[in-house]
C-alpha cells in the first residue's frame, strides 16, 4: 500500500474491486478453476505477509501454499457477512503461520541471513551497500518492536490490509489498530533516526 493510496482512497474503484471478487468467490465455489483470479490477485500479498513473518523464502513459499489450499478447500465457509475476503484469507494465513511456529517451538522474525540472500536490486554497489544497511537497520529496529506490533505492521504494509480489516482479524477495535500501528511506526522511525544521528 503506497502512502498516496492510503491517504486518498479510491473508493469507486474499491468497490469495482470488491464487485469482482464477490463474482469471483460466487463462481469458485460452482467451478474450483475460477479460484485463479482470487489467487493472482492476493497471492503477492499473502507471500509478503508470510515473508516478512517467516526466517527464509522455502518456509514462506509452503506457508503460502497451504493458505492458499485451505482457502480453496475451505471456500463453502466464508461469509462475506462476517468479513472480507481478505480478512478471512489473511486469517489462515496467520494460522497457518501460529500452526507451524507452534509446532517449531520458537518463534522467528526474518534473519540477518534471510535479508542478505533476498537483496533488491542495485546500479551500483553503493547503492547496494546502502540497501543492505537500510534494511539491516529495519531489522533491527522491528525487533524491538512487541510480537504484537509486528504482527499489525505486517498486516498493514505487506498484507496491505485497512485498520477496520485487521481490528475484525485481531479481535481489537478499528482505533486501536490504529493506535498500536501509528505509536509503532513512531517508535521506528525515532529508532532509525537515532541510528542515522549516531552514523553522522
Amino acid at each position: 500500500m503506497t502512502l498516496e493510496t492510503f491517504l486518498n482512497p479510491n473508493t469507486e474503484h474499491q468497490e469495482r474491486e470488491l464487485a469482482q471478487e464477490s463474482l469471483w468467490i460466487a463462481q469458485a465455489r460452482l467451478d474450483r478453476q475460477v479460484f485463479a483470479g482470487l489467487y493472482d490477485r492476493y497471492f503477492p500479498r499473502v507471500y509478503n505477509y508470510l515473508r516478512l513473518r517467516c526466517a527464509d523464502g522455502p518456509l514462506a513459499d509452503d506457508l503460502t501454499a497451504q493458505v492458499f489450499e485451505r482457502a480453496l478447500t475451505h471456500l463453502d465457509s466464508y461469509d462475506p457477512e462476517e468479513g472480507t475476503f481478505a480478512a478471512w484469507l489473511f486469517g489462515i494465513a496467520r494460522n497457518a503461520l501460529y500452526d507451524h511456529l507452534r509446532r517449531q517451538r520458537r518463534q522467528n522474525w526474518l534473519s540477518l541471513g534471510a535479508l542478505r540472500r533476498d537483496p533488491q536490486p542495485a546500479n551500483t554497489p553503493e547503492e547496494a551497500l546502502i540497501q543492505s544497511e537500510r534494511r539491516l537497520a529495519l531489522l533491527h529496529a522491528l525487533q524491538t518492536l512487541s510480537e504484537r506490533e509486528r504482527d499489525l505492521l505486517a498486516l498493514k504494509f505487506t498484507g496491505e490490509m485497512s485498520n477496520r480489516q485487521i481490528a475484525g482479524l485481531v479481535g481489537l477495535s478499528e482505533s486501536h489498530v490504529g493506535v498500536v500501528v501509528f505509536r509503532a511506526l513512531g517508535r521506528l522511525r525515532a529508532i532509525l533516526q537515532s541510528q542515522a544521528g549516531k552514523e553522522i
